[in-house]
C-alpha cells in the first residue's frame, strides 16, 4: 500500500485537511458570479431596449459604455475600481468608501456587473432585433401599444432565444471570476493560490481549483439545457419539421 501511494501525483491529505478552505472559496466564487448576473441582468434590459429602439439619446450612451466595457479586459476594469478610485481624495471622503468601495468584495461585484452588463446589453438587444416581424405586427394589429408590445411580446421572445448565449456568458461570467483572487479574495483560484504559497505544492491548489470549476460548469450546463428543453421545445420541433421537408422536397420533385 505504502508502494502505491508514492506515486500518486497528489498529496491527497493536504487537499483533504484544506478541503473547508476550497469550500468557502466555492461559496465566494458562486456569490459573486451570481450577484453580478442577477444585477448585471437587471441593468442591461433597459439598456437593451434603449439600443433596440435606436433612441437618439440613450443609445449613443449605452453603446458607448458597451463599447467600453466589452473593449477593455475585466482584470484592468477591477484594478481601476479597486486601486483607482482610493486615489481620488473626494472619493475617499464619501460616504461610498468605508462601506463599499474599500472593500474588494464590493469592488469585485461592482467590476463584474459592469462588465457582464455590457454583454449582456448587446446579447438582448441582438435577440430583440430579431424578433420575427410577424410577431411585432399582429402586436400592432391587436392594439397593444409600444410598452405593451415589448412587455408582453418582443421581451419573453428575446429572453428565450437568448438562451443558448447567454449560458456561454454565465460560463465566462465563472471563469472571470478567478480575477477576484488578484484582489485578495479567496474565491476558488485564491485558495488554490494560498496552498501553493503556504506549502509550495502548485498541483495540489490548482488542480483541485480545476476540478471544482469543471464541476461548476458541468451544473450549469446541465441547468441552461433543462431551461432549452422547456421554453425551447417549440424551436427544436420547428427545426425539425424544416429539416425533414427538405430532405422530402427533393424526392418528390424526382417522383
Amino acid at each position: 500500500m505504502e508502494t502505491v501511494l508514492t506515486y500518486i501525483p497528489l498529496d491527497v491529505a493536504l487537499i483533504a485537511a484544506n478541503f473547508d478552505r476550497f469550500l468557502y472559496g466555492v461559496w465566494v466564487t458562486l456569490n459573486l458570479t451570481f450577484l453580478s448576473l442577477v444585477l448585471g441582468g437587471l441593468l442591461s434590459i433597459p439598456m437593451a431596449i434603449a439600443r433596440a429602439s435606436g433612441h437618439a439619446v440613450l443609445n449613443p450612451l449605452v453603446q458607448g459604455y458597451t463599447y467600453v466595457f466589452r473593449g477593455t479586459p475585466l482584470l484592468v476594469q477591477t484594478y481601476l475600481i479597486y486601486y483607482g478610485v482610493g486615489q481620488f481624495e473626494v472619493i475617499r471622503q464619501s460616504f461610498l468608501w468605508d462601506p463599499i468601495l474599500s472593500s474588494a468584495w464590493w469592488c469585485a461585484l461592482i467590476a463584474f456587473t459592469l462588465n457582464t452588463a455590457a454583454y449582456t446589453t448587446e446579447l438582448l438587444r441582438g435577440a430583440i432585433a430579431d424578433t420575427p416581424k410577424g410577431e411585432v405586427e399582429a402586436a400592432i394589429a391587436t392594439g397593444h401599444s409600444y410598452r405593451s408590445r415589448m412587455r408582453r411580446i418582443i421581451l419573453p421572445s428575446a429572453f428565450r432565444r437568448a438562451i443558448p448565449a447567454y449560458s456561454n456568458e454565465v460560463i465566462f461570467m465563472l471563469h472571470g471570476s478567478v480575477i477576484a483572487s488578484t484582489i485578495t479574495l479567496q474565491d476558488i483560484l485564491g485558495v488554490g493560490r494560498w496552498l501553493n504559497g503556504r506549502y509550495y505544492l502548485a498541483y495540489e491548489g490548482f488542480i483541485t481549483a480545476a476540478v471544482l470549476y469543471f464541476l461548476i460548469v458541468l451544473c450549469i450546463t446541465w441547468i441552461f439545457r433543462s431551461i432549452e428543453g422547456r421554453y425551447l421545445r417549440h424551436l427544436t420541433r420547428r427545426a425539425t419539421t424544416a429539416s425533414s421537408d427538405a430532405v422530402a422536397l427533393p424526392t418528390a420533385e424526382r417522383i
